[in-house]
Parts: structure tokens; sequence; C-alpha cells
């Protein structure tokens, strides 16, 4: 089941992130504009497209999640890699996206100030662009 729902999931997520999908949802918001006349914007013309609407923007949710979360989790593995296979990094950092966002805070704290930095000042970010444009 798994394996079916992600390949589904899969080609749905790619396909609805293609011009070619955005050309054809604005063709049909602009056929059922223009067909208001002829419905005498009538309450089930109203229907028609709200109950479209909100069908596929519940099922897109759901679609697009699961393909963040594969890719998240992708990520993280890649990552989880490069820490196990760089021998000065520190392996204590493989799985901390499992931790609370508070523990996950406490960390980034700990780093920032361990770079010299004041934790949580916009300082640390500035200071490492400064330094990359530098090297130029």
């Amino acid at each position: 089941m798994d394996n079916i729902f992600t390949a589904i999931s899969t080609r749905i997520a790619t396909a609805a992130g293609q011009p070619l999908t955005f050309v054809l949802a604005l063709v049909t918001i602009l056929a059922w504009g223009v067909s208001g006349p002829i419905f005498g914007y009538s309450d089930t013309w109203q229907l028609v497209i709200n109950t479209a609407t909100t069908i596929v923007t519940f099922l897109m949710v759901f679609l697009i999640q699961n393909s963040q979360n594969r890719d998240a989790a992708a990520m993280q593995a890649k990552l989880d890699e490069l820490i196990r296979a760089l021998g000065p990094a520190r392996g204590e950092f493989i799985g901390i996206e499992h931790l609370t966002d508070r523990q996950i805070e406490q960390i980034r704290a700990a780093l920032e100030q361990e770079a010299g930095h004041e934790p949580g000042k916009i300082g640390t970010v500035d200071d490492s662009v400064e330094t990359l444009l530098k090297r130029r």
C-alpha cells in the first residue's frame, strides 16, 4: 500500500508543479467565469467551482505533505551519512530531528555560543556572510 501511495503521490505532486497544470487550472477558472452569464450566476454554478476547488485542495494537502515528508527524510538521511562519514563531525547530531522544538533550539543556541556569538543574535549569520564575501 505504501509503495502504491508513494508512486501515485509522487506522480501527482510532480504533475501539479508543472506549468501546463497551472495553465489548465487557469483555463478551467476562466471557463467557469465566462459560463456565469449562461447559468445566470446561479447558486449551482457557484457550488460547482466551490466544491471542485475544495476537493482538489483537500486531496492535494495530503499528497504534498507526503512528498515533503519523503524529501525531508531523504535529506536528513543524507546529512546523517555526511556527519557519520566525516571524522571530526560530531555523531551526536545524528537523529536530532526527533527531538522537541525546545531541545533543538537549545542545541542551536549552544552552537551559536560555541561559534563565539550570542545565542539568537542576528549577527551570527551576518558575520558568516561577511566572512564568506571577504574570501572572494
